[in-house]
C-alpha cells in the first residue's frame, strides 16, 4: 500500500533540553495543523530536524523511540550542520535573497557544500522510509535539492515541493553562484507550489533564463517527464482562532488588556524579529500619523509585538537595537502621565493572549517589506467574529493577493501608510463590517485543510497526466532487443534528423557542421547494403549537400520539400511555387527589427525565422506573437505555419516529414524501422510510422508520438554506434 511523506527542515515537534530530561513541545504552526490530518494517517510519516544537536546515541534512540510513535522520523544535525547548513547557507544566502534583501546575502562555498550534504542526509533518511510508489511532499527552502535528490533515487515516486517563501525575480537568483543546481534540484518534483501566481511566474522566467527550458500554461517539459507549477495560496485552521477568539479565557485576557489602556483605541503590530518585515518602517508611519493628525495623540497606541528571532546575528541585532531606539525616541516625546504612544513587548505570547490582542485591536498593521503569504492577517481576520476592525496589508505580502478589502499599501511609503491608519480610525462601522465579512468568508472558505487537498489532489492529478502523456525513456533492455531485431532484418530503414538529433544546437546553425566522429559513423551505417540511412531534416538542400552529399545517404530536405535518394538527383515532393514570399518575408523582417539576435533563413520553399539568440524572455513572447501573426495570416491559404526548436518556419501545407517518410516505407518495405527526431516537426514522421516501428524522441519534451525518449545527441550516437 503507498503511502505519503511528508519532509521539511522542522519537525512539527520541538525537542527541547531541559536540566534533567528532555521535553516535546507540539508546534501551533499552520503548516502542522495543516498536515496533520495526512502524517498522523496508518504508515505515513513526517521526516524532518527535531530542532536541537543531540551528542549521545542514547538520546537520539530516546527521541527516534518517542517522535515514531506519532509518526515522525528525526534528521539529526551536527553542530557544524547547523552552522553552516541552517544558519549559514538556509538563512544568510537563501533567506535573504528570496526576500530581496541581496546586500545581506553571504556566498561562503563551505555552506553550499553544507546546504548539499544535508540535503543528502535529508534524502538517505527518506529514502529508508519510501517505496516506488509512495508519494513525497518537500517543503520551503532548505530542502531546495531534495526533489531532484530523491528523484534520482526513486524515479518512478510522485514528488511535490511548496516553498512557503517568496520566489524573486530571475534577477536575484541570477546572482548565485548555484543558481542552477537550486533550480535543477526544485524541478525533480512533479507539482512545485508557490503561494501566488507571482512567485511562480518568477519561478518560471528563472528556468527559462538560467536553463533554457520554456513553459506553456504553467508545465515544465523536462527529459521524460512535465513538470506542472501552480499557485496555492496558504490558509490558517479558521476554526481554531474563532474558536479561541470566543473562548472565555481570550475574553478575560481581553478585559484585562482594555482595564489597563482605558479608552485608548489599539493599532496592532505582531512580527517575528527580522528585516523583511517592515518593522522600523511601521514605527516611522506611526509617528508621522502623530504629526500630522494630533487630534489621535492620547487617544490611539500602538501595541507592538515583536517575537525574538536570531538577534545574535548582526543584521538582527542592529534591527533590535533600531526597533528600541525609535520606540524610545517616539515615546519619549509624545507620552504623558495617562498615555502611552507605543506598548512595546519583545517577546512571544501564548495563543489565547495573542487572541485577545486581536479582538482589542481596531486596526491591524501587516505591512512586510516582502512576505511569502503572513498568516497573521488572516489570523486577525478569523479572529474578529464582530466583524468589525481594520486590516491593513502590505501589497508585497502574499496575503494581499487575496484580501484585497483590507486596505492595501506600500510598505515604504511612510506617509500613505499613515494615511492609511487615520482612514482606519475614521471608517464607519458599515464599511467595517462589509469589508471584514468579505474578508471572512473568504478565510473560512480557503482554510489550510482546503490548501493541503488541493494541493495533493492537483499533485496526483500531475502524476496521473504524466502516465498518460509519458514517453518511456529508452532502457537498456529495450536497447538490447532493438539491437537484435536489428540485427535479424534484411531490409533496414532508419530515418534520422540532423539539428538536435545527430548533433546539438548551435546558436548559428550553419556552424552546426558535422563533426569527425558523426562523419565515421554515417559512414559505417551506410557501407552496409541492408541498411537505408535517410536524413530528414527541415535543412536546406544546399547545405545537406555540402555536408553529406558525399556518403551514400538519402535526404529528405526542408521537411519534405525535397527528396534525394542516394546517388539520384534532387527532386521536388511535388510541383511548388514560393511567390507567397513576398507578402510573409517583410512580417518576418518586421520582428527581425524588433528582436535583436534574430534573422530570416531563406529555403526554397519556406521561410524560417530563428531566435535561438536573442534574449529567452523576449524571443518566446516575439515567437508568441509572430506565430498569430502568421497565422492570422495564412488562413485559408495553402500554407502553414510550423514551430520548431527555436524557430518558426512558413511553407507549403500537406508536404511534411511524415508524408516525405511514407515515400521511404513504400519503396523500401522494410522489416526494421528506427527513427529519431527532437522537436515538433518530428512528430510527423512518428506519426506516419507502424506500431512496431522504434521512434525515439530527443531531448527534453516528455509528451510525444514516439514510443521511447533518449536524453540528447550522444546518447543518439552511442545507441547508433551499437547497431554497427
Amino acid at each position: 500500500m503507498s503511502r505519503t511523506i511528508i519532509v521539511s527542515n522542522r519537525l512539527p515537534t520541538k525537542v527541547q533540553r531541559t536540566e534533567d530530561s528532555l521535553t516535546f513541545q507540539p508546534s501551533e504552526g499552520g503548516l502542522a495543523t495543516g498536515l496533520g490530518s495526512i502524517y498522523r494517517q496508518d504508515g505515513n510519516v513526517w521526516v524532518g530536524w527535531p530542532g536541537l544537536f543531540v551528542e549521545e546515541e542514547s538520546e537520539e534512540q530516546h527521541i527516534e523511540k518517542e517522535l515514531s510513535a506519532d509518526s515522525m522520523a528525526p534528521v539529526f544535525l551536527t553542530e557544524s550542520e547547523i552552522r553552516d547548513f541552517y544558519e549559514g547557507f538556509s538563512n544568510s544566502t537563501l533567506w535573504p535573497t528570496f526576500h530581496y534583501f541581496p546586500q545581506y546575502a553571504t556566498y561562503e562555498q563551505a555552506h553550499w557544500e553544507a546546504y548539499v550534504a544535508v540535503n543528502e542526509k535529508f534524502c538517505r533518511a527518506v529514502l529508508e522510509l519510501a517505496g516506488p510508489e509512495d508519494t513525497i511532499w518537500v517543503h520551503d527552502y532548505q530542502l531546495l535539492l531534495l526533489p531532484e535528490m530523491l528523484r534520482k533515487a526513486r524515479p518512478d515516486c510522485t514528488i511535490g515541493f511548496f516553498l512557503h517563501i517568496p520566489f524573486p525575480s530571475h534577477e536575484l537568483i541570477r546572482a548565485l553562484p548555484w543558481r542552477s543546481e537550486m533550480l535543477r534540484g526544485m524541478l525533480g518534483a512533479d507539482l512545485i507550489g508557490f503561494h501566488t501566481f507571482g512567485y511562480m511566474r518568477h519561478f518560471l522566467s528563472a528556468v527559462s533564463q538560467v536553463l533554457g527550458l520554456s513553459s506553456t500554461n504553467g508545465q515544465i517539459e523536462m527529459a521524460n517527464r512535465t513538470v506542472l507549477i501552480d499557485a496555492f495560496p496558504m490558509g490558517i485552521d479558521y476554526g481554531r482562532f474563532a474558536e479561541v477568539a470566543a473562548s472565555e479565557a481570550a475574553q478575560q485576557h481581553e478585559a484585562e488588556y482594555r482595564a489597563a489602556l482605558r479608552d485608548t483605541r489599539v493599532i496592532l503590530s505582531i512580527d517575528r524579529l527580522d528585516y523583511s518585515k517592515g518593522i522600523a518602517e511601521r514605527l516611522r508611519a506611526f509617528e508621522v500619523l502623530l504629526q500630522r493628525y494630533p487630534e489621535w495623540r492620547e487617544q490611539v497606541s500602538l501595541i507592538m509585538v515583536v517575537v525574538p528571532s536570531r538577534d545574535q546575528v548582526a543584521q538582527y541585532a542592529a534591527l533590535k537595537e533600531e526597533i528600541d531606539e525609535l520606540v524610545g525616541r517616539i515615546n519619549a516625546q509624545y507620552r504623558t502621565i495617562t498615555w502611552t504612544p507605543i506598548h512595546y513587548f519583545y517577546r512571544s505570547f501564548p495563543l489565547e493572549e495573542l487572541s485577545a490582542l486581536y479582538r482589542l485591536a481596531e486596526v491591524a498593521l501587516v505591512t512586510p517589506m516582502r512576505d511569502g503569504m503572513n498568516l497573521v492577517a488572516k489570523e486577525f481576520v478569523a479572529s474578529k467574529a464582530d466583524n468589525r476592525g481594520v486590516l491593513i496589508l502590505s501589497e508585497r505580502a502574499g496575503a494581499a493577493r487575496e484580501l484585497s478589502d483590507a486596505l492595501i499599501i506600500n510598505p515604504t511609503d511612510t506617509r500613505q501608510l499613515a494615511e492609511a491608519m487615520h482612514d482606519a480610525l475614521v471608517m464607519s462601522e458599515d464599511e467595517q463590517e462589509h469589508r471584514m465579512a468579505s474578508m471572512r468568508a473568504l478565510v473560512r472558505q480557503y482554510d489550510v485543510f482546503a490548501w493541503t487537498k488541493l494541493f495533493m489532489d492537483r499533485l496526483a492529478y500531475s502524476k496521473i497526466k504524466q502516465l498518460t502523456l509519458a514517453t518511456e525513456m529508452l532502457t537498456p533492455e529495450v536497447t538490447a532487443q532493438m539491437v537484435e531485431e536489428f540485427r535479424a532484418a534484411n531490409q533496414r530503414l532508419l530515418l534520422l534528423d540532423y539539428d538536435g538529433t545527430l548533433m546539438p544546437f548551435h546558436n548559428l546553425p550553419q556552424r552546426a557542421k558535422p563533426d569527425q566522429e558523426l562523419l565515421l559513423l554515417l559512414q559505417a551505417l551506410t557501407a552496409d547494403p541492408q541498411n537505408h540511412v535517410v536524413i530528414i531534416s527541415g535543412r536546406d538542400r544546399k547545405t545537406l549537400q555540402n555536408w553529406l552529399g558525399h556518403l551514400p545517404l538519402d535526404f529528405i530536405a526542408e521537411h519534405g520539400v525535397w527528396l534525394r535518394p542516394a546517388s539520384e538527383d534532387w527532386q521536388l515532393f511535388q510541383p511548388l511555387n514560393n511567390n507567397w514570399k513576398q507578402d510573409i518575408r517583410p512580417i518576418m523582417e518586421m520582428y527581425v527589427a524588433r528582436t535583436a539576435g534574430s534573422f530570416i533563413e531563406d529555403k526554397d520553399y519556406s521561410l524560417v525565422w530563428h531566435y535561438r539568440r536573442a534574449d529567452v524572455e523576449l524571443g518566446d513572447v516575439r515567437a508568441r506573437e509572430l506565430l498569430n501573426h502568421l497565422t492570422f495570416m495564412t488562413s485559408n491559404t495553402e500554407l502553414q505555419v510550423m514551430e520548431g526548436n527555436k524557430v518558426i518556419e512558413v511553407k507549403t501545407a500537406g508536404i511534411n516529414k511524415g508524408t516525405a517518410a511514407a515515400r521511404w516505407l513504400a519503396a523500401y518495405n522494410p522489416s526494421f524501422i528506427l527513427a529519431l527526431g527532437d522537436d515538433r516537426t518530428d512528430e510527423d514522421t512518428f506519426r506516419a510510422l507502424p506500431e512496431e516501428a522504434y521512434t525515439l524522441k530527443v531531448g527534453s519534451g516528455a509528451r510525444s508520438l514516439a514510443r521511447f525518449n533518449i536524453p540528447s545527441p550522444t546518447e543518439v550516437r552511442n545507441l547508433l554506434r551499437s547497431l554497427l
